[in-house]
């Protein structure tokens, strides 16, 4: 009996083992629930950016190469010595000054040549004007000279007068080449690298330029646009001058600001683009010849428009959407008509009001109706109060 008592015993203590670890697994499993709980009604940190109202901008963006206004190779029109070179190298110069001169006195002894050979023309002219007076008096009074005589006599003093013209003509030619000498800015501008220097012999066959002049203010960029973009523009061109900004390779600093010129006459079939051409001041000479640049194009304003970050809009199976942060620091899923997309703005046709909170970073982590905190831009959390979303009355104490 006492064998049979003991094995009870034994039966219910393994009873009482088998439910004390139930009852620890129950706490456990509870536990691990509550804290699953508690991190799903954790508010999720987030950041924000309030939707505003202003004008849009739409541009049309390509890339494009400065080129100057106007680019002149210098050359020497006549032979001879070069005397004198009266520029320094990256000098600006205006329009008219002299630049180099050319050793003038061959074509100042061929001046002199000429205008003597015209003195001795001239006196001979003179008398044959005179002879054939005297002839033709002759034959009207007594006949004592025969017509042919006068007619000869009349065509000896228009020979002297075509001797007369074609030295003066020799005249002309020797100055001018005297005034080729003295070589003038035919444009202001920027001058380069000089190519020849002061004792040299230069020639008017030449291949090789003196000097190269570009002007740089204005300057001009050549950049292309798809062949898509170009009645838009044509249309825009109709109403008024559009504006054109010139941005750095990077296409994040803002170099100058332009007015666009005029399009090319053809496509370029192989690319499909058009050439334009926009005119810049460049009054800081910011701009350079074959310097690389990115374009925008003005085309249009829109007028009040509701503007987001472009991070803001999600995409989802329904379209686009943004998570708007509400006054009880919930998040709801909100679907959204984008109307235009520049840079890093979105213009919102429908769907959202100016001074509405959307959540702009963290939406991976969310869903309608989370709760969420705002966090500063070093990662701490904000305040209550500077968490509301604008518009809202601020909690008070």
């Amino acid at each position: 009996m006492n064998g049979n008592m003991n094995w009870r015993w034994m039966q219910l203590g393994g009873t009482l083992l088998l439910l004390l670890a139930f009852g620890g697994c129950q706490g456990a499993v509870s536990s691990k629930d509550k804290q699953a709980l508690a991190a799903t009604t954790r508010a999720v940190p987030v950041a924000v950016a309030s939707a505003i109202e202003q004008d849009m901008p739409v541009y049309l963006t390509g890339l494009g190469s400065v080129t100057a206004y106007n680019t002149v190779s210098v050359k020497s029109r006549v032979d001879g010595e070069l005397l004198q070179v009266n520029f320094r190298e990256g000098q600006q110069i205006n329009k008219g000054d002299l630049l180099i001169l050319i050793d003038p006195r061959p074509y100042q002894v061929q001046l002199a040549s000429a205008q003597a050979q015209l003195y001795k023309d001239q006196a001979s002219l003179r008398d044959a004007q005179l002879n054939y007076q005297r002839f033709k008096d002759l034959l009207q009074q007594s006949g004592a000279m025969s017509q042919q005589q006068v007619d000869t006599q009349k065509a000896t003093a228009d020979t002297f007068e075509g001797a007369v013209r074609a030295d003066q003509a020799a005249i002309d030619n020797a100055k001018l080449q005297i005034d080729y000498c003295h070589i003038t800015a035919p444009v202001s501008g920027h001058i380069g690298l000089r190519l020849v220097d002061a004792g040299n012999i230069v020639h008017a066959s030449d291949a090789n330029p003196m000097l190269v002049i570009t002007q740089l203010q204005p300057i001009s960029v050549i950049f292309t646009l798809p062949e898509d973009s170009l009645p838009v523009v044509v249309q825009r061109m109709k109403q008024g001058t559009l504006k054109v900004d010139a941005y750095d390779r990077d296409d994040k600093t803002k170099l100058a600001t332009g007015t666009l010129l005029t399009i090319d006459n053809q496509i370029d079939q192989t690319t499909g683009t058009d050439r334009l051409k926009a005119t810049f001041d460049n009054k800081d000479g910011v701009l350079f010849p074959n310097q690389f640049v990115n374009i925008h194009l003005l085309l249009d304003v829109r007028k009040n428009s509701t503007i987001v970050p472009s991070v803001a809009v999600q995409r989802g199976p329904q379209g686009s959407f943004v998570y708007v942060v509400k006054a009880d620091k919930t998040v709801e899923a909100r679907t959204v008509t984008v109307a235009l997309t520049q840079s890093n703005q979105s213009a919102i046709a429908s769907g959202l009001e100016a001074g509405e909170v959307v959540v702009t970073d963290g939406q991976d982590k969310l869903q309608n109706g989370a709760k969420v905190e705002t966090r500063s831009p070093t990662g701490n959390p904000k305040t209550s109060q500077s968490t509301t979303p604008p518009g809202t009355a601020a909690p008070t104490s």
